[in-house]
This record gives structure tokens, C-alpha cells and sequence, in this order.
């Protein structure tokens, strides 16, 4: 590991905002770290914690937890946020894997997903984060019309991710396939993340998803009718990739 990276991790053990695989977390997150009751977004995948901070500069009424395992990218959001004295802005370290494990039952009231590892193998998509895997996962401590908000800048992922929510039946709020051309302008689209500036100098389109949860869709004869769904759709779009 760098120096860099030593350094940083080494002041991050001090941040007063963020969490490294704490113990006991579930059910705390309003009354012991933000000491309000109002509502939290999550940012999975959270990296230099961009969307994290930008959120929350639009939105001081609520709280924002950005989450990933690497704790080089989490240090410069969390030391943003500190600079900025926000106080409703906190970090947690950890393996998306667990996310279930550090929140009770309705403690979570959305979900952002931005610029995830896309895992285009067909065989690898259940580690995408927009996965029925893991929609059936952010059910156990997202509230019942809780929404979740996924931008990338991959294709595949985006037309995977809109097919999981609506095979589910899903109440899908906003679609957009080029956030540049058709939300330019938009305060909360316009936030980037470090790659995201990137990659639109390259050209590539940003795309943008919105749902929202219905527990009444989690039911074991509809899920099992979207595996099935799912299964069908995953053999027609995930050909191999040309490197």
C-alpha cells in the first residue's frame, strides 16, 4: 500500500463521521450519529463520495450515508464533509455484501447507485447492486415506497437494471437514456462524480433510473416469475464482449 494510502487511512481512523465495519449499528443511525429523526439516503458504491456530499449540500433537511470498502476513496468525501461542517453526512466502510446487517427494518428511506462496477459476464450479475439479489436485500431495511436511484454510464446495466425493476413490477418514476441531452440543467443530475466528468470527455452517455419499492412485489410467486423472466432476458442480452 502508498504512502498516500497510509496516510490516509490512518486519519481517517480519527473522522468523527466515519464508520469502519462498526458493531451494533442497526437501528442507531438517526439517534446516535445524526441525532435527528430525519429521513437517510445511502449511496452504495459511494467512492470519493461525491454524490454523498453534492446530495447533501441539496438537501440539508436530510441525512446521507455513503458506503463502499475502500477506504482511500471514502477519505476524501468524509474529509469534504468535515471541512463543511456537515453534520448530516456520514461514512461507512464495508462490504456492500453485508449492507442488510448495519440497518433495522425501515431505517433507510432511499438508495443511490452511481457508477457501479457494471459486471458484464453474464454469470457475474448477480454482484450488480440494481440485481433482484440484491433488491431483495435493500427490502429489509429500505421503508415500503422507499425509492432507488441508479446512473451509469454502461448500457448493459441500465437496460438490466430497468428490465429487473419492471419484470418485478415496479413503479418506474424516471427513465432518462442521455441525462446531457435530456436533464441538462437538472441540480440533482448535474452533480458528477470523478469518473463520470471523465468519461463524459470521452463521449459516453449517462443514463439515469428511478423506482420505487413496493413490498407488496416481493411476494415468493412474483419473484420466482421475475427469475424466470430474468433468466430469459440475461441469455438474449449478455453476449460476450469483444476485447
Amino acid at each position: 500500500m502508498g504512502k498516500d494510502k497510509l496516510k490516509r487511512f490512518a486519519e481517517m481512523a480519527n473522522f468523527s463521521n466515519t464508520y469502519q465495519f462498526p458493531e451494533n449499528s442497526a437501528g442507531t443511525w438517526h439517534r446516535e450519529v445524526f441525532g435527528n429523526n430525519n429521513p437517510i439516503t445511502l449511496e452504495l458504491a459511494c467512492g470519493r463520495g461525491d454524490y454523498t456530499v453534492g446530495l447533501a449540500r441539496l438537501f440539508p433537511e436530510r441525512n446521507f450515508i455513503g458506503v463502499d470498502i475502500k477506504g482511500s476513496r471514502i477519505w476524501r468525501g468524509a474529509k469534504t464533509a468535515l471541512e463543511e461542517n456537515m453534520n448530516h453526512v456520514a461514512f461507512l466502510r464495508t462490504y456492500i455484501e453485508r449492507i442488510e446487517s448495519y440497518f433495522a427494518p425501515g431505517e433507510v428511506s432511499e438508495i443511490w447507485i452511481t457508477f457501479p462496477d457494471p459486471h458484464p459476464p453474464a454469470g457475474k450479475s448477480k454482484k450488480r447492486l440494481s440485481s433482484l439479489r440484491f433488491l431483495q436485500e435493500y427490502r429489509k431495511f429500505i421503508q415500503d415506497g422507499g425509492q432507488i436511484h441508479l446512473k451509469t454510464d454502461d448500457k448493459l446495466l441500465f437496460d438490466y437494471s430497468c428490465f429487473v425493476a419492471k419484470s418485478l413490477g415496479l413503479e418506474i418514476l424516471d427513465e432518462v437514456h442521455d441525462v446531457l441531452q435530456e436533464r441538462s440543467g437538472d441540480p440533482v443530475l448535474d452533480i458528477r462524480t470523478y469518473y463520470e466528468t471523465r468519461w463524459i470527455t470521452e463521449g459516453k452517455k449517462i443514463q439515469y433510473l428511478r423506482y420505487r419499492f413496493d413490498f407488496d412485489r416481493f411476494t415468493p410467486e412474483n419473484i420466482a416469475r421475475a427469475e424466470s423472466e430474468l433468466a430469459e432476458w440475461l441469455k438474449a442480452h449478455n453476449a460476450p464482449r469483444p476485447y
